[in-house]
């Protein structure tokens, strides 16, 4: 026996500490260190090397946003479409939350409002009074699935005011929770609209108190009564059990408070304001709380949406297994109008119960770019020196925010979209055209026109088969035309390459000469430079020798007559020593001897 109650504690210790901890990374928005928030510590990484933007000091438009005292803003000049690009997130199912902020200036515009798309798909533009609210319009959170390693957050100018991001949360969630059906998350985005916890006196804010490691933190509106209903608030201390839903993913605590309908009106009736010509998905939390039901039978209800019976003969404590067991129903509806009204209807005892409702938007994923083509575009950003008002950041054909000078097609071979022509005639760009370009291959258009590229046409560019317009006119481009392109001139392909003072190679332009390479010109140039250095050093060699022959005749002219005295003298003294000495032993004769010296 103790074995075994050995070996099951061994089982539990292993089961809880042993297994991987749900990702979790939250950014406070221009910091530049790490903050940590009351009053339960968490911890918030400093913003370093997602985007761009200015950091600035923040004022939080509501309680539910966290106590955070910075932001970053994006202004116009920066670019329309601004993201934070964040690496290394694993894959899996994750709430994605945005905190908006307003800016600590009493001369800035202090409600900004703009469009959120995360991975590429809208999820929220930003309503007119969202700072006046403590509710879901202080922020944003989706439900989604992310696959490709990285998380792509974007916001989206609108005219109305700088966007402003307070804060952000990706946390991953059970792979089970919100299931809604076969395929489910794969395709689909789901945005919270509402969340209501029934029976609440004030709202609560589920952030790291009692909320499961794998549900997150989640915020839930309170609601004292349904309409203009005078219902019944009812709670309970009980545990519930949570064995029809995602284990211990909602927090006990959304269970044990509940609204009753009372004699008056036996009906539960709740209106929600949502936006028209949309899809909903509503989850009904139900748990059978309420003392006077003690067994199955004695409560059964039906629930209608927008008049619409979705849900028949629901019995809690059957359904759920017993009292005090929660029961999670759920169902997807589109919704022309702007209400939509859930209503349960007791048709067995003489009251409906209700604990809590969510209610999400269901998002169709917006098809993406082909990732080569996304590059190609990075790299054209980068070599042409595109100024920062263009933007360029996110998905280039974003349906609602596409690229400026950018065109897109959706190719259905693919499921993607694909750039089909790139406009970008008179803006002042002063880069070079890369290779990359070439990964372009649907482009039909390219308007380059007037403005200051330099540098080589890269014959990779013949390659794009599809291309029919090409205007590279009014540039500062140089070199042989390549050879692929020329020849696409003889199927109805429209270039032109004029006012390129540097261009040749087809008819129109000059005759090209001797064609080198770069590599052949950067060696031509290094020669020369190689040649100029030895011709100076020994220019300069020459010189310095020259002068040092000058100098050394100019000491010999100096020192000429006190050379030629003492070498008179030292000669008549030899000669005397000679004559001296010698006269008895040799005779010379007057040619031999020379003259005789006068003293």
């Amino acid at each position: 026996m103790l074995k075994f109650h050995f070996l099951f504690f061994f089982f539990a210790f292993k089961i809880a500490f042993c297994l991987p901890a749900p990702y979790v990374k939250r950014i406070s928005c221009g910091a530049q260190n790490d903050v940590r928030t009351a009053p339960t510590n968490t911890l918030w990484h400093k913003d370093f090397g997602y985007t761009g933007g200015v950091r600035t000091k923040a004022n939080r438009p509501s309680y539910i946003t966290p106590p955070l005292s910075t932001l970053r803003y994006f202004p116009l000049s920066e670019g329309p479409d601004n993201c934070y690009n964040i690496d290394k997130v694993p894959h899996g199912h994750y709430s994605v939350r945005i905190y908006f902020g307003l800016v600590k200036e009493p001369s800035f515009d202090n409600e900004p409002l703009f469009d959120v798309s995360v991975e590429g798909t809208l999820v929220y533009s930003l309503p007119s009074g969202w700072s006046n609210h403590d509710d879901e319009r202080a922020f944003v959170e989706t439900l989604v699935f992310l696959e490709n390693g990285t998380t792509l957050l974007c916001f989206h100018s609108t005219g109305h005011g700088d966007p402003t991001i307070l804060a952000i949360e990706i946390q991953e969630v059970d792979e089970k929770a919100y299931y809604s059906g076969p395929g489910y998350g794969r395709g689909t985005i789901f945005r919270t609209s509402k969340r209501l916890s029934c029976g609440d006196q004030k709202p609560k804010f589920d952030v790291d108190y009692d909320g499961d490691r794998w549900g997150g933190d989640r915020f839930w509106s309170s609601i004292m009564t349904f309409g203009q209903n005078s219902d019944k608030p009812i709670s309970t201390k009980s545990t519930i059990k949570l064995a029809s839903v995602a284990p211990n993913f909602y927090p006990q605590a959304l269970y044990q408070t509940a609204l009753v309908s009372t004699d008056n009106d036996p009906d539960l009736t709740h209106t929600i304001d949502v936006d028209p010509n949309k899809n909903y998905s509503v989850w009904l939390h139900l748990a059978e709380i309420d003392p006077s039901v003690t067994d199955v039978g004695q409560r059964v209800i039906d629930i209608s949406i927008n008049g619409n019976i979705v849900f028949r003969d629901i019995d809690i404590v059957r359904i759920a297994g017993g009292v005090n067991s929660a029961l999670v129903l759920n169902t997807t509806i589109p919704v022309s109008g702007r209400i939509l009204t859930i209503t349960l209807h007791p048709t067995t005892g003489t009251h409906a119960i209700i604990n809590a409702i969510e209610i999400f938007e269901v998002i169709p994923v917006e098809s993406k770019t082909l990732p080569e083509e996304v590059k190609a575009l990075q790299s054209l950003k980068l070599a042409l020196g595109l100024p920062l008002r263009f933007g360029w950041n996110g998905d280039p054909c974003f349906p609602q925010h596409p690229w400026s000078g950018v065109d897109c097609q959706f190719d259905n071979s693919s499921n993607k979209w694909v750039i089909d022509g790139l406009d970008l005639d008179n803006q002042g760009l002063r880069g070079f055209l890369p290779d990359d370009v070439s990964q372009l291959r649907h482009l039909q258009s390219i308007n380059l026109s007037g403005n200051n590229i330099h540098g080589l046409i890269p014959s990779a560019l013949g390659t794009i088969t599809s291309l029919e317009k090409l205007n590279l006119n009014g540039n500062l481009l140089s070199g042989k035309i390549p050879a692929a392109l020329g020849g696409r001139l003889l199927h109805r392909a429209s270039f032109n390459f004029t006012d390129n003072a540097g261009l040749c190679g087809i008819p129109g332009l000059p005759t090209c000469g001797p064609h080198l390479t770069i590599g052949a010109k950067i060696g031509i140039g290094l020669g020369a430079c190689v040649a100029v250095v030895v011709i100076a050093t020994c220019i300069t060699c020459w010189w310095k020798r020259r002068q040092n022959i000058l100098r050394a005749k100019r000491m010999a002219v100096r020192d000429a007559p006190y050379a030629k005295k003492r070498t008179h003298l030292n000669h008549i003294q030899m000669t005397r020593n000679h004559h001296n000495g010698h006269h008895h032993e040799h005779t010379r004769t007057a040619v031999e001897n020379g003259p005789p010296l006068l003293v």
